[in-house]
């Protein structure tokens, strides 16, 4: 049984890492840099350890640091949230050998999940449908033009160790092929240590689905259905619901069928998220998160199953206490990621909040560390929040999360709500048309329209 977690986060993730804690009657430990000593996460804890200067690489991503502040602390298991060391099989491995339990999956699946190529590997062996693509990473820019002429163009080269969209390039046409080689190449070097890619046929019209599975390590396996993902920019998501309104819940049992028996032939432990493009019918794997995601809070909203307190659970060797049949699928639930950035450019606005108001009512759930006073840091990731909210209906919940955006008030700093207010209000969000690229064309369209303004 744990007794008490330090979790190696910061921001509103740490807030939602302790809450559940509060509530499971387990102690928590935060960890911070200097630039967060006045941080809520570190304000509400039952203790906390600077663990280093501003910049992540000496603190939040200081795996010694964490391990010692843990040591000093007496905490018996680390949760690492998402981002930082979330997927760092290195890091989870060191936990372990310090006596410590990890809350996540087990090194061997981490380092397994974390190369995309083995990742699509295991999966195609597992019987996932996958994107028509490479068999691995390209040896040579004569292999990529060899596989890019069987798949057809267009074509996406991707870093084998990447994700958020770096070393990730488009190529329309031989002639672009040998720039999108070098370009992706020379980003996965950079971003990730790794300049191995792969190659994935250019879908032009996708949706991005994920399926939620939480496994407890004996075998038991579940699927907490899907979310859609779909509302990007540059790769990185800004919306997302459960469930999607593109698929059925027909589709959506049967892709939960072939997820959960892939996971439970290799015993699969914790929370994971297996992310699919859907078009024209069908579902191909692309990768999967082995952590928590950033958007799990509206599969707590529809299944009302903490997502948290049950990798907890799980990690303390505890088996999941009910079957897929337990599970039900209520209402309709969406989330808007709030982020400290200038909402037409989407440049980084960091500084200090003068004032905050978020929203509430019934149905409606706000996940932010900020409060009145606080300073947004320019060292870190600009979401600074969260807003979610459910209703018996998708149309019910659009009208929910449109009044609750105009309850929200951030000042101080510039954010993304206005964006989110106009995106609510479009009649293509609305009646659920879009993909994976309409948020880019959304945006393009509104800078044209005032360009056109001005003129």
């Amino acid at each position: 049984m744990i007794h008490k977690i330090l979790i190696a986060n910061r921001g509103e993730i740490a807030l939602r890492i302790q809450r559940a804690c509060r509530e499971l009657g387990i102690a928590c430990v935060a960890v911070h840099s200097t630039a967060d000593a006045e941080a809520m996460h570190v304000r509400l804890a039952d203790e906390s350890v600077c663990i280093g200067p501003p910049s992540p690489r000496d603190s939040y991503l200081n795996m010694a640091a964490i391990i010692a502040a843990a040591s000093i602390t007496g905490a018996d298991a680390i949760h690492p949230g998402y981002g930082f060391l979330s997927e760092n099989a290195i890091f989870a491995e060191m936990v372990e050998d310090h006596g410590l339990t990890f809350i996540g999956p087990t090194a061997e699946h981490i380092r397994m999940m974390g190369d995309k190529i083995t990742a699509k590997t295991t999966m195609a062996e597992l019987g996932v449908p996958l994107v028509p693509g490479s068999d691995g990473a390209l040896a040579s820019l004569d292999e990529a033009r060899a596989c890019a002429a069987q798949i057809q163009y267009p074509v996406l080269i991707k870093a084998a160790a990447g994700g958020g969209g770096r070393g990730m390039k488009v190529a329309h046409n031989e002639a672009g092929l040998e720039e999108a080689w070098r370009v992706a190449r020379a980003e996965a070097k950079a971003a990730f240590g790794n300049d191995a890619v792969y190659m994935e046929k250019y879908l032009d019209r996708p949706r991005h689905i994920e399926m939620q599975v939480l496994g407890d390590g004996f075998g038991n396996v579940v699927h907490l259905g899907e979310r859609d993902c779909s509302l990007q920019r540059r790769h990185q998501k800004l919306l997302e619901e459960a469930g999607s309104p593109a698929i059925s819940a027909a589709q959506r049992d049967a892709l939960g069928a072939t997820v959960t028996a892939a996971l439970r032939k290799f015993g699969y432990r914790n929370a994971g998220t297996l992310e699919f493009l859907y078009q024209d019918g069908q579902f191909a794997f692309i990768e999967m998160n082995t952590r928590l995601q950033v958007e799990h809070p509206v599969t707590e909203m529809v299944t009302g199953i903490d997502l948290v307190a049950e990798q907890i659970r799980v990690a303390g060797g505890e088996p999941l206490g009910y079957e897929q049949s337990d599970i039900q699928f209520r209402g309709h639930a969406i989330e808007v990621r709030i982020n400290a950035e200038n909402p037409e450019t989407f440049v980084p606005t960091p500084g200090r909040v003068t004032a905050y108001h978020p929203p509430g009512g019934i149905g409606v759930r706000v996940d932010s560390a900020l409060y009145a006073g606080c300073t947004v840091s320019p060292y870190y990731d600009s979401m600074i929040g969260k807003l979610i909210v459910h209703a018996a209906t998708r149309e019910a919940a659009i009208a929910r999360l449109a009044r609750a955006l105009e309850e929200f008030a951030i000042v101080g700093i510039e954010t993304t709500i206005p964006l989110h207010r106009m995106i609510v209000a479009d009649a293509s969000f609305q009646a659920g048309d879009y993909t994976i690229h309409w948020l880019e064309q959304y945006v393009d369209h509104l800078r044209n329209r005032e360009a056109d303004a001005l003129d």
